[in-house]
């Protein structure tokens, strides 16, 4: 279906023409996010500067029927930002303004556009950060990170983004601008705020983001415990754990990833290391001295052959550098590769591990894991040639490791999102009643279903779902598939 015809002009006279892109060219450049197996080119793509802006052109939407899907950098990895054909994807970039800092309450009023390590980085010289660090914390953005309620390698102490935002100003699909919280960490009433974080886009948009900060603790240690194997390296998480210590950060790393990450970064890796844990451990100085060395006998009881402890900052950053570059540097092992993202209980860890090490034999195809280990939150890259015709078989493997997770107790993602590339997952961890509340929620915020449609919850039939009244699947917009 076309745009109307006084749309785009209409968008011009809003906008600007320079604000407005239509040539083919211009419109490939967001034709996917990180998830570069799903693309689809939008019929427009608008870049607004202010709120205002971004409230008329919803506004517009709405009066035209016009589908919309908001954007941020573009480091999704689940789909979240594909386009709709026939629609516009409202992109946030130049809403990058930090409104105000807000020392005494330890709040930032940041635009959705502002990168998330940039937050950290305007009030560092007074003690204080923000918490939710996605690997790819130095080029996203805190409208993304809202919309996927992001998390990172510190999230098992820090708590997710849901965590942290305290109000938002959200611009709902029919226009209308609304606040949600503020400044206070608990705001009376119904939870809206934490119903719209993780929402991926399909309420509405933030156009105004309230953060909590945190002060920078006493004392940081940062630790590399080597491992002859992967079930060795999940018993020391669940022995960490069951210890009652709290780590700011535990991540794990297998050997295919820890070969990639070594070539690319050096960071000095022991020899022999079938699996390591990057354990992070913060807070009161004496208690993370009591703690470091109770993580380092859990450690070596569960069979560490090599635990050392980050000596300085570089030393610490070179760590860091590795796990979080891990992503970019499995380039080094395969033309392609899928990433997923699911959860299991810590206790199951090596069990699940064992079944990937048993599901790249049956699919032929390797398996990088490099996850959030102290909650369960798995990464597993799977490598694949799309040009040998693997995409398919990628593709199948990536949702058995799904399927393993859920049989194990566990949950279709973490932190990286539903998407376009697992609605039609979704009954497989939700009953029909669920998806019909899910359903019921959205259409409370968008009642035409122009957000992000397509997006988090499935569509009858192409997903396998009971029979309904149809609606057109938003892949066969895109013309992907076909209706027989």
């Amino acid at each position: 279906m076309a745009l109307p015809d006084a749309f785009v002009p209409e968008l011009n006279a809003l906008l600007g023409a320079g604000s407005v892109l239509t040539e083919p060219e211009q419109l490939k450049v967001y034709d996917c996010d990180g998830l570069t197996s799903w693309r689809a080119l939008p019929a427009v793509v608008v870049l607004p500067v202010s709120a205002g802006e971004v409230q008329a052109v919803v506004r517009l939407c709405a009066r035209f029927e016009v589908p919309f899907v908001a954007r941020g950098a573009g480091t999704g990895l689940s789909g979240g930002a594909l386009p709709v054909a026939d629609g516009v994807v409202i992109s946030l970039t130049r809403l990058n303004r930090i409104l105000e800092i807000d020392l005494d309450s330890q709040r930032i009023v940041v635009e959705p556009g502002v990168a998330n390590l940039d937050v950290t980085r305007a009030v560092e010289a007074a003690g204080l950060f923000y918490a939710p660090d996605p690997s790819s914390q130095q080029v996203c953005t805190i409208g993304g990170n809202v919309a996927e309620n992001s998390g990172g390698a510190h999230c098992l102490k820090n708590g997710f983004t849901v965590n942290h935002v305290t109000g938002l100003k959200v611009v709902l699909p029919d226009g209308e601008l609304v606040d949600l919280g503020g400044k206070a960490l608990d705001p009376d009433g119904l939870d809206l705020l934490g119903t719209f974080v993780g929402s991926e886009g399909t309420l509405g948009i933030a156009t105004e983001i309230t953060l909590r900060l945190v002060r920078k603790p006493e004392a940081v240690t940062t630790m590399l415990a080597a491992f002859r194997s992967t079930d060795d390296a999940g018993s020391a998480v669940s022995g960490i754990i069951g210890a009652g210590i709290l780590p700011a950060a535990i991540e794990m790393m297998d050997k295919l990833t820890l070969d990639a990450a070594e070539a690319a970064y050096h960071p000095g890796y022991p020899a022999g290391s079938q699996a390591v844990l990057l354990v992070e451990l913060d807070g009161v100085a004496v208690q993370v001295a009591e703690d470091t060395a109770a993580v380092e006998r859990v450690c070596i009881e569960c069979g560490a052959f090599s635990v050392r402890v980050a000596q300085g900052d570089a030393e610490r950053a070179l760590l860091w550098k590795g796990r979080k570059g891990a992503f970019p540097a499995m380039g080094r092992m395969a033309n392609d590769y899928y990433v997923q993202d699911g959860v299991v209980p810590r206790t199951r860890l090596p069990e699940v591990l064992r079944r990937i090490v048993e599901l790249e034999q049956e699919f032929g195809l390797r398996v990088g894991n490099v996850f959030h280990a102290g909650d369960g939150n798995l990464h597993p890259l799977v490598l694949y040639d799309a040009a040998a015709g693997e995409t398919e078989r990628a593709k199948e493997l990536a949702e058995a490791i799904l399927a393993a997770c859920l049989d194990a107790g566990g949950s279709l993602t973490g932190e990286h999102g539903v998407g376009v590339d697992k609605a039609c997952s979704m009954p497989k961890m939700f009953s029909e009643r669920d998806l019909e509340t899910f359903g019921r929620l959205r259409r409370a915020f968008d009642p035409d279903g122009l957000a992000n449609p397509g997006k988090v919850i499935p569509t009858p039939r192409l997903c396998g779902e009971v029979p309904g009244p149809y609606r057109v699947h938003p892949l066969e917009r895109l013309g992907l598939v076909e209706r027989f």
